[in-house]
């Protein structure tokens, strides 16, 4: 196990746990890393150049290190031991009992830091890793697609992991650490989170290409009261931007069936089910079994945001998603639906 500990890396070995049994905790830039007997890594290495070389002046030459350097980290070694390590004779060393079983111990010890400290590397150049988002269902449905493909083409070793629900929820996965960014529809009330608005979308009525309101090039809200609606899971934003509409404009919508994800509700609005209030941005432009009709009101919209927590920058990869997302809104913008870029940055609370 490895902690970091007044600018240098402490290795602890407790009783008689075997090399499986250790785990890398952490690997910090050290210039010592100290044994919890009180052992110096460097002193390892002396230890199996020396053995390797059998000399300490051909170890010393190897490691570009004085030799009295070297010899007086074996001694110091021997005497954090208790035990001889190697004769020495004037032609050469040679290992002890002491030094033979010790040998594999300071090379697995050695190799297990050199291990843990590439595995860092690798992290923080972006050639492995994990990075865990949450999505609201609509922004995975259109949004995350090309941005989700973009980032894996340039970080293949980076494991992605999906997580679809509303914003609400996702904030609070967001405060108990399970996720490591979101992309949420603001406002969010939260103390620990910051938020950064990427968009704003406009909300439109989907329906199948037979409906009444089908051909319309707009509507009132108003309009909504007589027309059966899809509605969206309890704590989706959809659903509350739908029924607060329709509270506002003074009637309470014709609810067809509820508790939908949005690709059930895009697919009940094309077999003619019913209707629903989606992102203008998730019907297809042309053709298909869906239209769009935009609300008069042209503030039934919803803004798209970053969240993330106030207490934790963004990881090597957290970072490079950002900024494939922001690319992908930012090219997508002058052909697009998604009604123009929102750059204003809160801290929620």
């Amino acid at each position: 196990m490895l902690a970091d500990s007044a600018g240098y890396a402490a290795i602890c070995y407790h009783g008689n746990i075997s090399l499986a049994d250790r785990k890398v905790k952490d690997v910090v830039p050290f210039v010592t890393i100290e044994l919890a007997y009180g052992m110096q890594l460097n002193q390892l290495r002396y230890m199996v150049a020396v053995a390797e070389e059998r000399r300490f002046t051909r170890a010393a030459d190897r490691l570009h290190v004085a030799q009295p350097s070297i010899s007086a980290a074996v001694a110091g070694l021997e005497r954090e031991l208790g035990a001889t390590l190697f004769y020495r004779d004037k032609a050469e060393v040679s290992l002890t009992g002491a030094g033979e079983v010790f040998l594999p111990w300071a090379r697995q010890i050695l190799a297990d830091c050199e291990a843990g400290a590439a595995a860092v590397r690798d992290l923080l150049g972006m050639r492995r890793g994990r990075l865990v988002i949450g999505a609201t269902p609509s922004l995975t449905t259109n949004v995350l697609p090309p941005v989700i493909a973009a980032f894996h083409r340039s970080h293949p070793g980076v494991e992605l992991l999906m997580r679809e629900a509303g914003s609400g929820d996702l904030v609070e996965r967001l405060g108990s650490g399970e996720l490591d960014v979101a992309v949420v529809i603001l406002p969010v009330d939260r103390p620990w989170v910051t938020c950064s608005a990427l968009t704003r979308e406009r909300l439109v009525l989907a329906v199948d290409p037979r409906h009444p309101l089908a051909d319309r090039g707009s509507i009132p809200i108003g309009d909504l009261e007589r027309v059966p609606l899809v509605m969206f899971k309890d704590g989706y934003d959809l659903r509350e931007a739908t029924l607060a509409a329709c509270n506002q404009a003074g009637f309470s919508p014709l609810v067809a069936i509820s508790g939908m994800e949005m690709d059930g509700a895009l697919a009940l609005v094309g077999a003619g089910v019913a209707a629903a209030v989606v992102p203008e941005s998730v019907i297809p432009t042309s053709g298909g079994s869906l239209r769009s009709v935009r609300f008069d009101d042209a503030s039934l919209a919803r803004t798209v945001g970053l969240a993330s927590r106030s207490d934790r920058p963004f990881s090597p990869a957290a970072r490079a998603f950002v900024e494939a997302l922001r690319a992908h809104i930012g090219r997508s913008e002058p052909e697009s639906n998604l009604g123009g870029p929102a750059s204003a940055v809160t801290r929620s609370g």
